[in-house]
């Protein structure tokens, strides 16, 4: 079987015939190492749009500049009802996930929730599947390929426009402004999923990153399972399959995601990382696919240590259907070929499919 082959039946929930270790995009640069690596069977799932976002009444313009030594950049979005600005700083190593850094957040004061709902409100959306196909054709099943959805749009708010000591004192203060931006958000980007519902995409990607400790389960229960529901109700008429990026602790809400009609979860980072481990997941979690982040601390470990977790990881993972063995963060780079290397001999000394758990 090809990388997108396996990968694409795991998420279909057949059982293939090993649990795959596959890295989330290009995470290594390409080296006589990472070749080593995917002839010996590291997979890849890779992303790629399927839609187009345009904003024809609003302007934008950046600045490129430094201040003590760092690159930074200044954003300055122009609209009829005013303007709003932000400064960021970019941070990437080479074949990893870039992480931009929010220096100055663009909301700054009431008046600024105007302006935000025009921008949310201004954007229109256009199919854009070429791109999926030719990445698709051009990988020629070397990685699989899904796609993305906004996720929801009061989280947005919180990591985007604001930040989180910003965000606590509005949700105290102009609680009906913030909702309010949420629903005009939220509105507007249910173009989006009809978009994707006709695609080519199979898996879908619907946000994530949420903190319990930060978005509580009152918020949760009340914006991401809504949103959740909406999302899967239109995108499962497509046919496609509907998950989320949850790579925090998840105990909190557990239930709910259990409950929920998402149909595979992302960078479940498993104990000691978080507060569950992949027993508690599969059994918290029945029938949802699996794609979870090795725990990233154990990734400065000896290989001794790394192979007795990945052991214990399918273990607990038995009879291991609907479950890949992840990384979908960045590892040190002085760390990842022994620590890839480790991971996978060991998916392909006990990650046959069933597991038989009385090997380990």
């Amino acid at each position: 079987m090809t990388c997108a082959e396996r990968i694409e039946s795991i998420f279909r929930g057949e059982m293939v015939d090993q649990v795959p270790f596959a890295l989330k995009g290009w995470r290594v640069p390409s080296c006589q190492a990472e070749r080593e690596l995917r002839n010996a069977g590291m997979g890849i799932i890779d992303a790629c749009s399927v839609y187009r976002t345009h904003s024809p009444n609003v302007s934008t313009k950046t600045i490129q500049y430094s201040e003590n030594g760092q690159a930074l950049q200044r954003t300055i979005v122009e609209t009829p009802v005013g303007e709003v600005t932000w400064v960021s700083r970019r941070m990437a190593a080479e074949k990893t996930e870039a992480t931009t850094w929010l220096i100055e957040p663009p909301f700054k004061g009431p008046e600024d929730y105007k302006v935000l709902r025009f921008m949310a409100e201004d954007k229109v959306y256009e199919p854009a599947y070429e791109g999926f196909l030719k990445a698709q054709a051009q990988m020629d099943g070397d990685a699989f390929f899904k796609t993305s959805a906004p996720g929801m749009a009061l989280h947005t708010i919180m990591y985007t426009f604001m930040d989180v000591e910003i965000f606590s004192i509005e949700w105290a203060d102009r609680r009906d402004e913030l909702i309010a931006l949420h629903e005009a958000m939220s509105k507007n980007q249910r173009d989006i999923y009809g978009i994707i519902a006709q695609s080519p995409a199979l898996v879908v990607q619907c946000g994530g990153n949420y903190a319990s400790e930060v978005l509580g389960k009152q918020r949760f229960v009340d914006f991401v399972l809504p949103h959740w529901e909406e999302v899967c109700g239109i995108l499962h008429e497509g046919d496609k399959l509907v998950g989320c990026h949850l790579d925090a602790n998840n105990k909190l809400w557990a239930e709910e995601v259990g409950a929920s009609d998402l149909d595979w979860l992302e960078a479940f980072s498993p104990a000691p990382d978080t507060d569950m481990t992949v027993a508690d997941a599969r059994a918290v979690w029945p029938g949802k696919t699996l794609f979870i982040n090795f725990p990233s601390g154990l990734h400065l470990e000896s290989p001794e240590v790394i192979a007795a977790h990945t052991r214990q990881i399918l273990k607990d993972a038995a009879p291991g259907d609907r479950f890949i063995v992840g990384i979908t963060e960045n590892v040190p780079e002085n760390r990842w070929r022994e620590s890839f290397r480790t991971i996978l001999d060991t998916c392909h000394e006990y990650g046959q499919l069933p597991i038989d758990v009385s090997r380990f």
